[in-house]
C-alpha cells in the first residue's frame, strides 16, 4: 500500500522522538526510500530487489517537490537513504541544494550515458543519475494535419498550427524541461520568440494532463498536442476500448530527428545527503540499471531504459519508433540551470 507524506511526517516525528534508532536503521538490511514514482507497476520492482539482496524498502510517496521540500526541513535528522525523481529539472535543484550525497559507482557510470547524469563533483562523485527517460513527442490529428508540418518543435510555433495547438502548463516541469533544453539550442532570445508563437497558435488555454492533450486532439478539440511518450504508450496497451480509439486516432511525431533529436526527461536517483545505509543505498542504485530492472522500466511503465543495447519489447514503445530514436544530448543540468530564465519567459509571453 502506498504511505502519504502523512506517513513520513509521522514516522520522522517518531524519529524524533527516538522511537526509531538511526542506529539500529544501520544494523538493518533496509534502506528508506523517498520516492515520486508513484506507479503501481514498480511494487515488483521493490519486491524483487528483495527477493534477489534481503534489503527491506521502507518507502514514503509524494511528489518531487514535496520531497525536495521535506527533505530541506529533516536536514541532518532525514531517515532517507534513497531519493527518486521524475523530472530533469528537480534532479538539478536537489543536486544544487545539497540534498544528495555523491557517490562513486562504477556500474552506475558504466551503464548511465554521461548527459544523463549530474556532473562529477570536485572528488569525482556523482550526485544522481538518470534510470529512465521520457521522449517529449507531438501527437496530431492523423485526418487534419500533416505529418511534416509538425516533425519539429519549431513548428508548434510557426503561423500555418494557428489554432491547432493545446498543451498542459507552460510551468509544469516536463514543459520546463523542454524549454530548457530549447534555451540551449536556439538561445535565450529566440526561445522566447518560440514561445510566443506557440501561444499565438494555441486552440485553447493550457490546462490538464498528458493525457488530457491526446483526448483533446482525438475528440477534435485541437490538431496537435504535446506529451511524454509513456501517457501515449498506455492508451495504446491499455484494454478498455475508449482508451484504444483515442490512440488510434492521433499520430505520433518524435520532433528534430533530421536536427538535434527528439527531447528527453529524465527519471533518476541518488543517494541522500545525510543516509545512514549508504553501502545498501548504492546496491539498490546500480540494482535499477540492471537488465531486469531496465526492463520492468520499459515494459512496466512505458519509460525507455538509459542503458544502451537493452532489448525492447514494449509493443506500444516498438510500434512507435521501430524502437529507436534520436535523442538530444543536452545535459540535464545545463537544462535545470535554464529553469528560472525559462520562468521568466513565459511571463512575458503570457504562457500560462
Amino acid at each position: 500500500m502506498r504511505r502519504t507524506l502523512t506517513v513520513l511526517s509521522l514516522a520522522i516525528s517518531a524519529v524524533s522522538a527516538g522511537l526509531f534508532s538511526t542506529t539500529a536503521f544501520a544494523d538493518e538490511q533496509v534502506i528508506n526510500l523517498y520516492s515520486a514514482r508513484h506507479y503501481p507497476t514498480d511494487e515488483a520492482l521493490y519486491s524483487d530487489f528483495t527477493k534477489a539482496t534481503g534489503i527491506k524498502i521502507n518507502r514514503v510517496d509524494s511528489d518531487d517537490a514535496g520531497i525536495i521540500a521535506r527533505l530541506k526541513a529533516e536536514g541532518t535528522a532525514s531517515p532517507a537513504d534513497v531519493i527518486l525523481l521524475v523530472d530533469a529539472a528537480r534532479l538539478w535543484k536537489g543536486e544544487v541544494d545539497g540534498m544528495f550525497l555523491p557517490i562513486k559507482s562504477k556500474t552506475l557510470e558504466t551503464a548511465v550515458p554521461t548527459q544523463l547524469r549530474a556532473k562529477p563533483s570536485d572528488d569525482g562523485g556523482t550526485a544522481w543519475f538518470g534510470l529512465s527517460t521520457r521522449a517529449r513527442v507531438v501527437v496530431y490529428d492523423k485526418l487534419k494535419v500533416k505529418r511534416e508540418d509538425v516533425d519539429t518543435y519549431e513548428e508548434l510555433a510557426d503561423p500555418k498550427n494557428k489554432g491547432k495547438l493545446c498543451i498542459r502548463s507552460g510551468s509544469h516541469p516536463y514543459n520546463l524541461s523542454l524549454f530548457g533544453a530549447m534555451t540551449e539550442h536556439l538561445g535565450p532570445a529566440a526561445t522566447e520568440t518560440w514561445l510566443k508563437g506557440m501561444v499565438d497558435n494555441m486552440a485553447r488555454a493550457p490546462k490538464g494532463g498528458d493525457t488530457d492533450q491526446i483526448k483533446a486532439v482525438a475528440s477534435g478539440e485541437c490538431g496537435i498536442a504535446v506529451t511524454n511518450t509513456y501517457y501515449l504508450a498506455r492508451l495504446m496497451r491499455s484494454t478498455n476500448p475508449a482508451e484504444k480509439a483515442v490512440a488510434e486516432r492521433v499520430g505520433v511525431v518524435f520532433p528534430n530527428q533530421q536536427s538535434w533529436g527528439t527531447h528527453v526527461n529524465v527519471a533518476g536517483g541518488a543517494v541522500a545527503r545525510y543516509s545512514k545505509n549508504q553501502t545498501n543505498a548504492v546496491k539498490f542504485l546500480e540494482y535499477l540499471v540492471s537488465p531486469e530492472a531496465q526492463n520492468h522500466f520499459a515494459n512496466g511503465n512505458n519509460e525507455w531504459p538509459v542503458v544502451k543495447g537493452m532489448k525492447l519489447d514494449n509493443p506500444a514503445l516498438k510500434a512507435m519508433t521501430g524502437g529507436n530514436f534520436k535523442s538530444e544530448l543536452v545535459p540535464i543540468s545545463a537544462v535545470g540551470m535554464n529553469q528560472i530564465k525559462v520562468q521568466q519567459m513565459l511571463d512575458r509571453v503570457g504562457f500560462k
